[in-house]
């Protein structure tokens, strides 16, 4: 039987994990992400993982790295400043096709920041922060309920395609607190994608070798073939959103995470009194959802970027868009949140 429990963001991205199957974590405090790392160290222990808190952001990620090759479900944690660390051991994890979870609980930025909500890791995210060309499927929720849930997905498309994925969440996610359902349907991983390569000893077989390094001519540049066709496999069959009204939308907010919950609320206000608004939520930001922006693709429909940045995922929408509609942009950084009466009067702008 399921129960509802309250808990804050981080709290559920932590027992979202474990439910997952994940019994190995690494990280290093820093805030707003704190209480992720706080609750792996009591719950491991209770479901026979391993948790350590390593000396460094570049410890963690690559003590991931190996507990991944020995095939255990590794996870790890940060912060804005902590991801930019990790960058390198991400693309070691992603140049090994390595599976492995890595949760960002965006701060502001650039630089040191503060401890406030942000959105501007996207391109970091999306874009691959370290050297290379690899990708890192990217998926962000936008309520605790939901950051519980995505665990199960992180380490199922981790496992099946072989690669870094990366829950994208924020300050504000990571500390509210809601009441969420655990369900008792949720406790088995996923056992689909048996790890044949791992580094469990020969035991009478051909030895299974985990590497990045390519030193014969030629072999690097097949490699990335072989992870271009992955990528686009990845693209063709993972793309998730969530879509409101878009059907006689006139004026379509794309919002993800912390910031979409803003937005539909303001939808929902302004459907009440017959506006022809609507609402695109991407929920993997890699691969962008490009099947979401199909709808009223004309010169009189707007789509308004709404993001905690000076826009990042808007270039995406662009792209995606290609000049077939009117995109339109709002967006704070350094831990200003757009309002919901920046979002109306950025519209009434619009519809002048």
């Amino acid at each position: 039987m399921s129960k509802k429990i309250l808990m804050t963001g981080n709290e559920a991205i932590a027992e979202g994990a474990i439910q997952a199957g994940c019994r190995f974590y690494a990280g290093y405090p820093i805030t707003p992400q704190n209480e992720l790392p706080a609750y792996m160290a009591k719950r491991m222990p209770e479901v026979e993982g391993v948790f350590i808190q390593a000396e460094s952001e570049l410890g963690a990620i690559n003590m991931v790295f190996g507990a991944s090759a020995a095939g255990a479900r590794a996870m790890t944690s940060s912060s804005s400043p902590g991801m930019s660390l990790k960058q390198e051991g991400i693309s070691y994890i992603a140049g090994a096709e390595l599976p492995a979870v890595i949760v960002n609980v965006m701060r502001g930025g650039p630089g040191l920041g503060n401890i406030w909500p942000a959105q501007s890791d996207y391109f970091q995210a999306t874009r691959s922060g370290g050297h290379g060309d690899y990708h890192s499927i990217v998926l962000a929720p936008s309520c605790v309920q939901e950051a519980y849930e995505l665990m199960f997905l992180a380490f199922d498309l981790a496992d099946k395609y072989r690669t870094p994925a990366i829950i994208l969440g924020d300050g504000m996610l990571g500390q509210m607190m809601e009441p969420i359902r655990l369900s008792a349907e949720h406790r088995t991983p996923n056992t689909e994608h048996r790890k044949k390569w791992t580094l469990t000893g020969c035991k009478g077989r051909s030895p299974n070798i985990v590497k990045s390094f390519y030193m014969v001519e030629g072999d690097l540049e097949k490699f990335n073939l072989t992870l271009q066709r992955k990528y686009k496999t990845i693209q063709q069959k993972e793309e998730r959103f969530e879509s409101l009204f878009l059907d006689d939308a006139r004026i379509i907010l794309v919002a993800y995470g912390s910031m979409a919950r803003i937005a539909k609320s303001v939808v929902n206000n302004l459907r009440k009194k017959g506006k022809k608004v609507g609402l695109v939520r991407p929920i993997t930001l890699w691969p962008f959802p490009q099947k979401a922006f199909t709808y009223n693709l004309s010169p009189k429909t707007y789509y308004l970027v709404i993001e905690m940045s000076y826009g990042q995922m808007l270039e995406d929408v662009k792209l995606t868009i290609n000049g077939k509609a009117k995109v339109e942009f709002l967006g704070r950084a350094g831990g200003g949140i757009p309002t919901e009466e920046d979002i109306m009067n950025k519209i009434k702008r619009i519809s002048v």
